[in-house]
């Protein structure tokens, strides 16, 4: 503190630099004598003699000389010249309209000394200047930081210097107003009236406004130098990848000033195009060194000349198969022997999102992508096999529903409008190049009509007409033009326009449509029945009903109107609205295909009426129509398209007060519906129940097996995770209202209830569940003589087995006693009355003693076939028990074999041959040893007793609609029971059902088929090397185009190709089968294998030895070498993406995590270079680094997505955080890798760039000393460049870390 009228040092240093000034003494001179005079009472570096001189200067004396000393104190470091230059900035730069000669001086001393900023923060007091820099310029306050490091507060007086002569020049030049903010974040105009400045700048206004000019063109050509800088460039990334807000306005401004500028023009050094080229995103944004660049350069998605038509589209390892992970998840999507809790438009969005950022895509190729995929997904099933698979609804469900509201989500994620249209617009241009494909838009048969509908709208909507519904359905197709025919890109179209994502001005793209009309009705025939009709007011009778079931509603509206009759209407309205929900509106309505699912949900849960006053639940009230949809959606294709819409939770939810409360009623409880059929308490009970136990794996362990703490996919779909994920539908989050997708399903969740709901709140269906998972578990026990459960038992002995009963004793197993003696006539049985529940507690026992009966002789096949049948046909839904039952006698393997002899048992002899051939056909390309399926000698085919009697009882069933719903839950679990069982038991139950079902023969040889590999691992590492080979075309001469999807997905399955079954593709085999493995874990692991032999395959097909000597002797590579490299890398990224792929199908979250953490290190520790061949080992090396790189990285990003919006996102940082620690405390010699060095340094650089460049958040949650273990590994390999950018988006945290490494850089 300065004591007023006391002498300070300062006031010495005041009279000492006016003495030298009345003197013209030397400013070395001056120097000499202050440092003299100060040393020993301050420290050097001073701030404090800083601000004397700066203050003593500006502006009283305000003369060369002064300027002279003061240059010389800072080149003799008395004072910190960042110090001085930040004093500076706060007084010169203000007042340089008056102070010209200064901001001359000015801008000389920050061009000097910022190009030399090293020298200048070296030492011991680069802490103490950094602080005072800060204070001074205000800093912290200017950019809100957080921390006080030097680094940090280096790079922010950088950035704030460069962007004050930026506003400073745009100011001058009457600019910055043009700018959407017009006042500058810095001081650049003086607070201070101007009638007192100095004299000599009262001279000639055209010198004063020449010098001005000068320092304007002086400040825009420094503002380049130092953007072209490298120290200075890279510290102002640092800026743009930490302040986004702060970097995109200063880009802004300088974009400004480089294309408005007036005295830019006179400059002799710079132009606006070179200010503009040193700002723009090509130099600020992500930039390596090409080898790893080339993993994921934008290309164009596909090449046009070799995709004319739908077998180029398929064939060829091009561009079009960086989108193979697509196909894949599409294409899983389809196998109905198991529903997906999460809706295939999160999951979905999700892998594009992903893809567009490893692939370096734009928005037109992704979309571009997705459609075709899309469309190969339809054209693979076109005329699809007939059986209780999904069918060509769920994929059209796929194609024209999902995809469509995929990219409206995709597009609503814009955070602003015009990031919005720019997506439409790419979506525009996506969907204009998709008419180049006609093979891939040619219809299926059954939607033919549907796609010259759509083409009909169009041309009448260009004649001039109203395209209002039903329009095309009243126009005479003789007045159409005759090239109208409509194909997938017009349904495509409508589904956009429908969903507000495209507009009707697509009509009139080229080529859409062709042709007018010159008859328009205006009006439609009021006879006609019609949606139309029906929202005016037209009653639902049968006429309505049976039009509006076989035709999809056009708008929301219309749904909505149906779905208030079925709510509020009378209980002949509710049956036919429901009626009409569950037709084409569900399977075929496209454009409103979410909606109608979502009502049909919200349907099954419907409200208490206002007037209600009963004791029981409202839901008995609402009987009929619960029935009505229940059925109603109850088939194959109807499941898979509510699961697609993510709707299964809620439906499960909607299900289980259903059960509970129609499950406690008797036969006795019964309804009327309008067609006069009866339906009670057990039907509506068995329905419900039934589809409930579709929604998970009912027939597995809890806890399948797996290794270690891995199980398989889809082993968690229980009860419980369903309500668990229902339940998660209810919370609200910040991007709820942006996507439209998760707000429709919280919608959805709050109608039929706000509160969590948990398996507990429904405790007669908890009671059943813990039975069945005991059952499954362990054997049947606990059957207490007298208990209700056991006069249960002898009851259903008695109905199913009455006559046998009469002369033979059936004993449930423990009860202690033996049946009822004495006969019983038939006609003297009565149907007993039990709740279903109580019925589903007692049938394990039943079964248990009839199969003890059966294999003692006192029970033939037959009667036991026809007892369980008859059991089955008085409570369907106890077939779901049975199923359990048998599935767990089965894998216990305590029950004697049965004979296949065709007298006690069905014989499969008739068929069994011919299944033989055709599994041999289907899998004739795989290499796959298939086992003899004839018997040794002339015994008979056996079945474990559990599975015979299985197989009999669903025989007896008809294959009729009235079946189906419940051979739908009996056909998965036998399959799935019979391929468990020894070879060949899935060839001898396909060969009884082929005899009762001719019309499924193709679906069941094709069961029996894909049953083969999971009998030898061997078989499995067989048909997935055929998978690699098959997508990367390695079996085909070099330089081919043979490979890809369509080599992995051919065209689906069916003998109505090529007159005859034909060979399946080897991945239609894996999806179909890979889902009943149970060591995903060493399967992944040959996954992996498989990926790093099939680089050296690549490289042996694909690189000649030839190709690779000129690679290693010419200098930069010859063209073709060039070539040859591409295409290597090329197929090395589709190996890994097929191999990331097929991981994520395989293991899902578990297995991920396992590899990363695990598995990947494992191999680098472990691997044995000792073998490899000298010579093109280097770059078959560094090939498999990036593979493993892409690899990697790929899985994770299908794991966590690219971003934080899904759930196992969180797992994120804890999995790959370890993964990155692993490679830095290699890379810092704490562990000893094995691999060669080149595969190694191709790994790490690879897996940073892929992060830097398209995952930059995962970079943001990796602890700081990790980030800087790698980026100094990487300085030490050369990779200056990729070292910065890692250490750039690791926020504030590595920036102090990444400036110092910046500014110590060689140069």
């Amino acid at each position: 503190m300065v004591v007023p009228g006391r002498r300070t040092v300062w006031d010495g240093v005041i009279e000492l630099t006016k003495m030298a000034q009345e003197q013209c003494v030397d400013a070395r001179l001056w120097a000499s004598h202050l440092s003299a005079n100060l040393k020993p009472v301050i420290e050097f570096p001073s701030t404090e003699l800083a601000e004397v001189l700066v203050s003593y200067i500006c502006w009283d004396n305000n003369v060369p000389v002064l300027w002279k000393f003061l240059e010389r104190a800072m080149a003799l470091k008395l004072v910190s010249p960042l110090v001085v230059l930040a004093l500076l900035s706060d007084r010169v730069v203000p007042n340089r309209l008056t102070q010209l000669a200064a901001y001359r001086i000015y801008l000389e001393l920050l061009k000097r000394n910022m190009f030399r900023i090293k020298d200048h923060i070296t030492g011991l007091h680069y802490d103490n200047v950094m602080d005072s820099v800060a204070n001074i310029l205000r800093l912290p306050e200017l950019f809100r930081l957080e921390t006080s490091k030097p680094g940090v507060l280096l790079v922010e007086f950088v950035f704030k210097m460069v962007s004050q002569l930026v506003d400073a020049c745009l100011s001058d030049e009457g600019l910055l107003e043009l700018s959407q903010d017009s006042s500058s974040q810095w001081v650049i105009k003086s607070q201070d009236m101007e009638i007192d400045a100095p004299e000599r700048y009262t001279q000639k206004t055209g010198s004063h406004e020449k010098l001005q000019t000068l320092n304007t063109i002086m400040a825009i050509e420094m503002i380049a130098e130092f953007l072209s800088n490298t120290v200075i460039s890279r510290l102002l990334y640092l800026v743009s990848s930490n302040r986004a807000s702060n970097w995109h306005e200063f880009v802004r401004r300088v974009q400004l000033l480089g294309e408005n500028s007036s005295v830019l023009r006179n400059s002799k050094v710079l132009n606006s195009g070179d200010l503009l080229q040193l700002i723009s995103n090509k130099r600020f944004g992500y930039s390596c060194d090409s080898k790893v660049t080339s993993l994921r350069k934008s290309n164009a998605i596909v090449d046009f000349g070799s995709l004319a038509s739908f077998a180029g589209l398929c064939h060829g390892a091009s561009l079009s198969s960086l989108w193979l992970p697509l196909d894949l998840v599409f294409e899983d999507a389809m196998d109905g022997y198991q529903v997906n809790p999460t809706s295939a438009i999160e999951i979905i969005t999700g892998l594009v999102k992903t893809l567009k950022e490893i692939n370096g895509s734009t928005w037109h190729d992704t979309f571009l992508g997705l459609w075709i995929a899309a469309l190969r997904l339809v054209q693979r099933e076109r005329d699809p096999i007939e059986g209780p698979i999904p069918r060509l609804d769920t994929r059209l469900c796929m194609s024209l529903c999902i995809v469509p509201l995929v990219i409206a989500s995709l597009i609503e994620e814009g955070e602003y409008e015009f990031v919005m249209e720019k997506l439409r617009d790419d979506l525009i241009t996506s969907l204009k190049v998709l008419g180049e494909f006609p093979g891939l838009l040619h219809p299926p048969r059954c939607v033919v009509s549907a796609a010259n509908k759509a083409a009909t709208r169009a041309i009448i909507f260009l004649s001039g007409g109203n395209v209002g519904k039903s329009c095309s359905d009243v126009i005479n197709m003789k007045d159409m033009p005759i090239n109208c025919s409509g194909n997938m890109r017009h349904l495509i179209v409508e589904a956009c326009i429908a969903r507000n994502i495209l507009d009707t001005s697509a009509y009139s793209w080229p080529g859409y449509v062709n042709g007018r009309i010159n008859q328009v009705p205006h009006t439609l025939p009021i006879e006609v029945p019609c949606w139309s009709s029906f929202v005016k007011g037209a009653p639902l009778n049968a006429a309505m009903v049976n039009a509006l079931v076989s035709v999809p509603a056009s708008s929301l509206a219309e749904l909505e109107k149906l779905y208030e009759v079925a709510v509020k209407g009378s209980d002949d309205e509710r049956i036919s609205a429901a009626t009409v929900l569950c037709g084409a509106s569900l399977t075929r309505g496209w454009n409103i295909q979410e909606h109608t699912v979502e009502f049909l949900t919200r349907l099954l849960s419907p409200p208490v009426p206002a007037d209600y006053s009963g004791d029981e639940s409202h839901l008995i009230g609402y009987a009929c129509m619960l029935n009505v949809v229940i059925v109603g959606i109850g088939s194959v294709d109807s499941i898979q398209i509510f699961s697609l819409h993510g709707m299964v939770p809620q439906l499960a939810c909607s299900l289980m007060p259903i059960c509970e409360e129609f499950g406690s009623y008797t036969p006795s409880v019964s309804w009327t519906l309008p067609s006069g059929e009866e339906i009670s308490a057990y039907s509506v009970f068995s329905n419900a129940f039934t589809l409930l136990l579709k929604l998970w794996r009912f027939n597995h362990p809890p806890i399948e097996h797996g290794v270690g703490d891995v199980p398989t996919v889809g082993s968690q779909l229980t009860p419980e995770h369903l309500l668990l994920v229902r339940n998660s539908h209810l919370v609200t989050s910040e991007t709820l209202n942006r996507d439209r997708n998760r707000k429709r399903l919280s919608e959805v969740a709050r109608s039929a209830s706000c509160q969590p709901v948990f398996v507990d709140s429904f405790p007669k269906l908890k009671i059943w569940y813990r039975q069945h998972q005991r059952c499954i578990a362990s054997t049947l026990s606990g059957l207490t003589h007298g208990s209700p459960v056991h006069q249960t038992v002898e009851a259903l002995l008695n109905m199913t087995f009455r006559k046998v009963r009469s002369s033979q004793t059936l004993n449930p197993v423990n009860s202690g006693t033996s049946s009822s003696s004495g006969a019983a006539s038939e006609d003297s049985i009565a149907r007993p009355e039990f709740p279903a529940w109580d019925i589903l507690k007692a049938v394990p026992y039943v079964v248990d003693a009839a199969l003890t009966a059966c294999t003692h002789g006192r029970l033939s096949p037959r009667e036991l076939a026809t007892g369980l049948k008859d059991l089955a046909d008085f409570l369907p839904a106890s077939l779901a028990t049975i199923v359990s039952y048998f599935s767990s006698e089965v894998s216990r393997g305590v029950w004697k074999p049965a004979f296949m002899n065709g007298v006690d048992w069905p014989s499969p002899a008739t068929n069994l041959s011919n299944v033989e051939d055709y599994i041999k056909k289907i899998l004739a390309t795989t290499g796959v040893d298939i086992p003899s399926l004839a018997p040794g000698g002339s015994s008979p085919a056996t079945l474990p007793l559990p599975l015979a009697a299985f197989v009999s009882l669903t025989i007896t069933y008809k294959i009729d609609k009235g079946s189906e719903r419940f051979l739908n839950l009996a056909g998965p679990a036998l399959e799935c029971l019979a391929a468990g069982c020894p070879w060949p038991c899935m060839p001898i139950v396909a060969s009884l059902w082929t005899q009762k079902a001719k019309r499924w023969f193709d679906f069941l040889v094709f069961s029996a088929s894909r049953t083969v590999f999971l009998h030898n691992p061997d078989m499995v590492v067989q048909l997935l090397r055929n998978c690699f080979s098959a997508t990367l075309g390695l079996n085909a001469a070099p330089m081919s185009n043979d490979g890809g999807v369509g080599a992995l997905l051919g065209h689906g399955f069916g003998s109505h190709f090529y007159g005859g079954i034909s060979p399946v593709a080897p991945g239609i085999l894996y999806l179909r089968m890979y889902r009943a493995l149970r060591d995903t874990v060493s399967v992944t692991e040959e996954i992996f294998s498989l990926l790093i032999h099939s680089v050296e395959d690549i490289a042996q097909n694909r690189l000649s030895k030839e190709s690779l000597k000129r690679l290693k002797t010419v200098k930069n590579g010859s063209r073709y070498g060039q070539s040859s490299l591409a295409t290597a890398m090329t197929q090395v990224k589709l190996a890994a993406s097929l191999s990331a792929s097929l991981v994520w199908l395989t293991g899902g979250l578990g297995v991920v995590h396992l590899l990363i953490k695990e598995t990947i290190p494992s191999w680098f520790l472990s691997v044995d270079k000792s073998d490899r061949e000298q010579g093109a080992s280097d770059l078959v090396a560094e090939l498999r680094g990036h593979a493993l790189a892409y690899f990697v990285v790929l899985c994770g990003a299908f794991a966590w997505g690219v971003d934080s919006r899904s759930a196992a996102s969180k797992r994120r940082q804890g999995i790959l955080g370890s993964h990155l620690e692993f490679l830095a405390s290699a890379l810092d010699g704490k562990i000893s890798v094995g691999c060669e060095t080149a595969t190694w340094r191709a790994y790490i650089s690879g897996v940073v760039s892929l992060m830097v460049s398209c995952l930059p958040r995962w970079v943001t949650e990796i602890d700081t000393e990790v980030l800087k273990s790698l980026s100094n590994g990487l300085r030490q390999w050369g990779k200056e460049e990729l070292a910065i950018l890692l250490l750039s988006m690791g926020g504030v945290e590595t920036m102090d870390h990444a400036t110092d490494f910046i500014i110590h850089l060689r140069s």
